[in-house]
C-alpha cells in the first residue's frame, strides 16, 4: 500500500467521539417513552417519580414520557406486548428496548435505554456506587 493511500486511510477513519455517536445514534435524537404502570400503588408512582427524574437529569428535554395507566387503558398493553408493570419500553431511537422494575437502579436503567454517560458526571449525580 502506498504512503498517500495509508494517510487518507487514516485522514477518513472515524474518530473515537464520531464511533461512539454512531453507536448510540444521534445525541439530538428524542426519546420516546412508556411507561406502564397499573394504578396508583407505591410501586407504580415510585416507577413514576424515578423515570420522571432520570428523563430530566439524563435526557435533558430530548424526551417524550408517556405514562399509561393499564387500568385505564387495557388495550395499549398490547401494543408493546406488556404483560407485567411497571415497565418502560423505548419506542425511539431504535432499538426498541424496554426495563421492568421501579427504574431505581439508574445505571441498569440508562444501560436499557442505550445511555452512556461520562464518569465525571456519575460522580456528580451519585449513580455510581461508592466503593468501601
Amino acid at each position: 500500500m502506498s504512503r498517500a493511500r495509508a494517510a487518507e486511510r487514516r485522514r477518513k477513519a472515524p474518530s473515537q467521539r464520531e464511533l461512539q455517536e454512531q453507536l448510540l445514534g444521534n445525541s439530538a435524537d428524542k426519546y420516546v417513552l412508556r411507561l406502564y404502570v397499573a394504578g396508583s400503588n407505591h410501586y407504580s408512582l415510585r416507577a413514576i417519580e424515578n423515570t420522571r427524574r432520570l428523563c430530566t437529569e439524563f435526557l435533558l428535554g430530548r424526551y417524550e414520557l408517556h405514562v399509561i395507566d393499564l387500568y385505564q387503558q387495557p388495550t395499549l398493553a398490547q401494543r408493546d406486548r406488556v404483560v407485567t408493570v411497571p415497565v418502560l419500553v423505548k419506542v425511539s431511537p431504535p432499538p426498541s428496548t424496554r426495563c421492568v422494575g421501579d427504574m431505581s437502579d439508574v445505571a441498569k436503567t440508562l444501560r436499557s435505554l442505550g445511555i452512556v454517560i461520562n464518569k465525571k458526571r456519575e460522580q456528580l449525580s451519585g449513580t455510581k456506587k461508592k466503593q468501601d
